[in-house]
């Protein structure tokens, strides 16, 4: 089958660093679905496994993707053939920049019926993200009141994360944006209020004249907030992220009694966990909000078809820091034409 992996690469030119190669079709477990990917996203984290590995190995990378299962395993009970599904896969397995990939069927879902491929295609990843820091790590419940922060509103991740408490909880939704754009994304997915992050935080809070907030989710430069987190959280409150900062001091929250939680979309399958199936079920309960018109897609831009040059293309996007929402790129027909997303 046809694929894109990639080249150990130290340098800044990023000559060379994705590559066209030949490989054979992945071989089945007993829990795999094969799916004949149709489209595909790309993620920070696509670009984090290339410049952080030691050793490339003709691993294929991409963590989104939508397609139809041409083949089951053994033991799968929940998909058959013909089955049209989405997913955001496993970070210890091959990915979805290729013809065909075999996905355990606990982390898939049927896609939402009622939007393209590629729109779908842009959600899986970040869409398990937020929910499983949302209800799962947070367990925040649909009748709670009081308000959350989201840090990085506008990403892939707080795009998708607004949208969901909108639609399954009261909280008030407090989201950061600095620039008019962004702050115009973000109050259309339905943040009430919208304050600056390259501006002091607990002053802007204080002057909505709301409680402090419960919750805080940081999702990008989480380091560079920490103080601020600290003085404008609520006492017993939750404070997660997702982003990888090089230091951080979980000492200034312990006279508040603030619980820390860490957010890994690919903790369940890259453990096979007892509870590896909630994948699966959240990805059916996200694509029912879909096709409700409650949530909406992300989807931006078009790079066109995949090949080594365009997910290059689409990785140092990723890598620029400038790009809004998921870059979409290309259509799929029979003519096995492929859409790349790139995500924030």
């Amino acid at each position: 089958m046809k694929a894109v992996s990639y080249v150990i690469n130290n340098h800044d030119d990023f000559k060379n660093s994705l590559v066209d190669i030949e490989k054979a079709k992945p071989t089945l477990k007993e829990r795999d679905v094969l799916v004949k990917v149709q489209t595909i996203s790309v993620n920070p984290v696509d670009t984090k496994v290339r410049k952080n590995s030691s050793e490339a190995d003709n691993r294929i990378l991409g963590w989104d993707a939508v397609g139809e299962i041409i083949e089951v395993g053994s033991k799968v009970t929940s998909f058959k053939v013909g089955d049209s599904v989405w997913y955001a896969g496993d970070l210890t397995r091959d990915g979805s920049n290729a013809e065909y990939q075999a996905v355990d069927e606990r982390i898939i879902s049927l896609k939402p019926t009622t939007v393209s491929n590629a729109e779908a295609a842009a959600l899986p990843l970040t869409a398990i993200t937020a929910w499983e820091m949302l209800f799962d790590r947070f367990q925040i419940s649909e009748t709670e009141v009081g308000s959350i922060l989201i840090i990085g509103g506008a990403g892939g991740v707080g795009s998708i994360a607004i949208q969901l408490l909108k639609a399954k909880t009261n909280l008030t939704v407090i989201a950061t944006a600095s620039r008019e754009e962004t702050k115009s994304w973000v109050e259309s997915l339905g943040a009430d209020h919208v304050i600056d992050h390259s501006k002091d935080l607990n002053a802007q809070i204080e002057t909505l004249g709301i409680a402090k907030p419960k919750y805080v989710f940081s999702t990008n430069h989480t380091e560079t907030y920490i103080e601020q987190i600290v003085s404008l959280i609520a006492p017993q409150g939750k404070l997660g992220l997702i982003d990888d900062p090089q230091t951080f001091d979980i000492m200034p929250f312990k006279t508040k009694s603030i619980s820390i939680h860490w957010e890994l979309m690919f903790t369940r399958s890259m453990y096979e966990t007892d509870d590896i199936e909630k994948q699966g079920d959240l990805l059916q309960q996200v694509a029912q909000l879909v096709d409700q018109q409650k949530i909406r897609s992300t989807l931006n831009q078009n790079l066109g078809k995949i090949n080594a040059a365009n997910l290059e293309k689409a990785h140092k996007l990723l890598e620029s820091g400038k790009s809004k929402g998921k870059i979409v790129l290309g259509c799929v027909d029979n003519y096995r034409k492929w859409i790349i997303v790139a995500a924030k």
